[in-house]
């Protein structure tokens, strides 16, 4: 359910994303080009897909369609007792919550070459908090419970950041080399442009 409900997105947004997209590596590839900075592939890739997930987190918290229930909650833990453990409730509103900014906190920690966990925490909760605010006055909720969840789930981003510089530091050279993450990168790249092709009604096969 949860990867129908992002094709849905996808279709829904996908040509704001593609003009966005082409005026972004434009000014990008510019850029690079106007500085004399060379150009890595999997660094770029990788920020076109924060560019991506922050404009599908965008259209996922802001779409009043997806949740009818309004609402005030400053009381922790409130929501997120409600729901028994295993039911489709719980997997949406608890485990999904985590799981949409555990990208934002490994992106981000990326970007800001993060530490310590304080170095995440005041970032995940001011953008947790701001989503809430403006979801109360679109015809959502306010939900502390979910900023709550958010944070969590913007550590766990973090923890797997660290876990990951942590392996690669021990890995071959070759597969600390750029040229390794670059064709990683092309390939997933190839399989999501295919994807999204799929996604705009546009096949080859």
């Amino acid at each position: 359910m949860g990867i129908q409900l992002i094709t849905n997105t996808l279709k829904d947004i996908w040509p704001m994303l593609t003009i966005f997209l082409v005026v972004i590596v434009s000014i990008r590839l510019t850029y690079l080009h106007v500085n004399h900075e060379r150009f890595v592939f999997y660094r770029e890739f990788l920020n076109l897909v924060f560019v991506i997930y922050a404009l599908l987190l965008y259209n996922l918290l802001t779409n009043s369609e997806l949740n009818d229930v309004s609402g005030f909650n400053l009381i922790p833990f409130t929501e997120i007792m409600r729901y028994k453990i295993g039911t489709t409730g719980f997997y949406w509103n608890v485990i999904g919550n985590v799981l949409l900014f555990l990208p934002f906190g490994y992106f981000v920690s990326g970007y800001v070459k993060a530490t310590k966990v304080s170095h995440i925490l005041g970032i995940s909760f001011i953008t947790s908090a701001t989503v809430e605010f403006v979801q109360y006055f679109i015809g959502r909720s306010f939900d502390v419970d979910d900023i709550l969840l958010n944070v969590v789930g913007a550590i766990l981003g973090f923890l797997l950041y660290i876990g990951f510089t942590a392996i690669k530091r021990h890995l071959p050279r070759f597969f600390r080399s750029d040229t390794f993450y670059n064709i990683l990168c092309f390939l997933v790249c190839f399989f999501l442009v295919l994807y999204c092709l799929q996604i705009m009604g546009i096949s080859f096969l």
